[in-house]
């Protein structure tokens, strides 16, 4: 299940951030949370802050996975997680002397997103360097463990700590937690890492990237996929506060409790998804099941009559949702070559969080209008139908024949392994 961390940069990565996703996580909630209290509990308000965040995934994404193709991974990352606590630093300011306002907090939001959309590419991308092709699955889902790990402190913390002294101190720990990071890339050996092809400034790379992409339907597939599950099934992060103060009557506590126990899920699907990575390649049945079950247990668990069942239910609905999304970034990861893993992963951030900015005012809108458990109703049901119909598509396509593709898909009716298919015969 750790088999990733007997690889010393890795090692230090993965310490580095056990601690930096801790502050995320208390800074997502105080964001949300400071946001709902400026604006008077408006639900489009939490709306438009989510979609100012992840605005510029959709113009940076792809420009992004070509940078980390170009430069020295590492270096990216420590640029990216000292802009990341700039930011931390400065809203926790604001907010600690008591002079935030609404439109700082909707300006220092779209700011992290511009180093959130440089980050997440370079960093998806480094993880190969760390540790190597063969261990890509396991590093990806302990990263996720640790990430899910936060995820079930962080609110924690948060929550309460809020109540306490106020949401502009989980800033500030947030700005210091990044530290972690960066100590632990400045302490790696470069001469260590699993470094690709060196990839040549020149004209064209991003357009090689899309074609790339296009002609594998394989990835076109899975990537359409992660679109609608990620734009309208996971939306729930935001959509929390929303039903726990909206629905619920709860205060920040109440809103941590329940971030908590979705990370228990969460947590516990990354972890089990480790145990798989050390087993064999990911499997494209897993990516469908896991996608169907995340639609249909969101859309049970917005009819949950009370806060207790409704917080029980977010359990099975974390697991799914992280099993999920291992399976689809391990698939993606390990069906690419390395030159071209960068843009890649940067066109797969794009579909994944590009859909925010869509996703984060519909939230807003349809709790506002139809009432606080609609976007889990409206959420869940269309997951469940995109599972089933690319479902279909695979089933019908039963295989593939193109190089190093996300090969066996008529593994539906088997065994349910992605494994390498044959190439085909190609002109000098």
């Amino acid at each position: 299940m750790f088999a990733s961390l007997r690889v010393r940069n890795y090692r230090l990565f993965f310490s580095g951030q056990v601690i930096s996703n801790i502050g995320t996580w208390m800074q997502r909630i105080a964001q949300d949370w400071l946001v709902f209290e400026l604006s008077g509990n408006n639900p489009l308000a939490l709306g438009i802050a989510v979609a100012l965040q992840f605005t510029p995934t959709v113009l940076l994404s792809l420009w992004a996975g070509v940078l980390a193709d170009r430069v020295d991974k590492r270096k990216l990352c420590i640029f990216i997680q000292s802009g990341i606590g700039l930011q931390a630093l400065v809203l926790g300011m604001l907010n600690v002397t008591g002079i935030v306002a609404l439109w700082q907090v909707y300006v220092l939001c779209f700011i992290l997103g511009i180093f959130s959309a440089l980050d997440v590419p370079a960093r998806q991308s480094f993880v190969a360097e760390m540790v190597g092709r063969k261990q890509i699955p396991n590093a990806v889902a302990l990263n996720s463990s640790v990430f899910n790990m936060a995820r079930i402190v962080g609110p924690a913390i948060a929550g309460f700590a809020i109540t306490w002294v106020g949401t502009g101190w989980m800033f500030l720990a947030n700005a210091v937690s990044t530290l972690a990071v960066i100590t632990g890339l400045l302490l790696m050996n470069p001469d260590k890492l699993f470094r690709g092809p060196a990839v040549v400034r020149a004209k064209g790379q991003l357009r090689e990237g899309l074609a790339y992409v296009r002609g594998r339907s394989d990835l076109v597939t899975v990537m359409v996929l992660v679109f609608f599950v990620s734009t309208f099934g996971i939306t729930f992060f935001t959509s929390l506060a929303i039903v726990a103060g909206n629905v619920f009557g709860t205060q920040a506590d109440g809103y941590g409790l329940l971030s908590t126990l979705l990370a228990v899920g969460t947590f516990t699907g990354s972890l089990m998804a480790a145990r798989r990575g050390v087993k064999g390649k990911p499997r494209v049945r897993l990516l469908l099941v896991a996608a169907f079950g995340l639609g249909a247990v969101e859309f049970v668990a917005a009819f949950m009559p009370t806060y207790f069942a409704f917080g029980i239910a977010l359990i099975p609905l974390g697991f799914a949702t992280i099993t999920f999304l291992n399976t689809a970034n391990s698939l993606v990861q390990t069906a690419v070559s390395p030159e071209m893993r960068g843009r890649v992963m940067g066109l797969y951030v794009l579909v994944l969080i590009g859909g925010n900015p869509i996703g984060g005012p519909m939230v807003g809108w349809m709790a506002d209008v139809f009432g606080g458990r609609s976007p889990f109703v409206i959420g869940g049901a269309i997951s469940a139908i995109a599972a089933l119909v690319c479902a279909v598509v695979l089933a019908r396509r039963g295989g593939v024949l193109q190089p190093n593709r996300i090969a066996g898909l008529r593994v539906l009716f088997s065994s349910g392994r992605a494994t390498a298919a044959a190439p085909p015969r190609r002109a000098a």
